[in-house]
C-alpha cells in the first residue's frame, strides 16, 4: 500500500504574516482615557465600526477598554457615531 502523507491545515510556519504591533504599547499609553479623541480615532474605521482585537493587536482588556471609551465618547458626541454620508442632490 501506497504510504499516506501527512496533511496539515494552514500556511506553513514560514509563509505566516507577521504578529500585529499593540497600537497602545507603541504609544506607550497604560490606561484608555475616554478624552484623548485622537487616539481612540485609531481604533475606528471609515465606515464608524470598532476595529476588531485581528487588526489593531491589542490585549483582550484593552479591546474591552477600548471599546468602553468609543461608546462612552459617542454617547456624549465627542466622536461621530458613524460616518456623514453626502446627501445627494437630484
Amino acid at each position: 500500500m501506497a504510504k499516506k502523507t501527512k496533511r496539515t491545515r494552514g500556511a506553513p510556519a514560514s509563509e505566516t504574516k507577521p504578529a500585529k504591533r499593540n497600537l497602545l504599547k507603541t504609544l506607550g499609553v497604560n490606561a484608555v482615557d475616554y478624552k484623548d479623541t485622537n487616539r481612540l480615532r485609531m481604533f475606528i474605521s471609515d465606515h464608524g465600526k470598532i476595529r476588531s482585537r485581528r487588526v489593531t493587536g491589542l490585549t483582550v482588556q484593552q479591546q474591552r477598554q477600548v471599546a468602553t471609551a468609543i461608546k462612552n465618547v459617542r454617547e456624549m458626541a465627542l466622536l461621530p457615531s458613524s460616518r456623514r454620508r453626502r446627501s445627494s442632490s437630484r
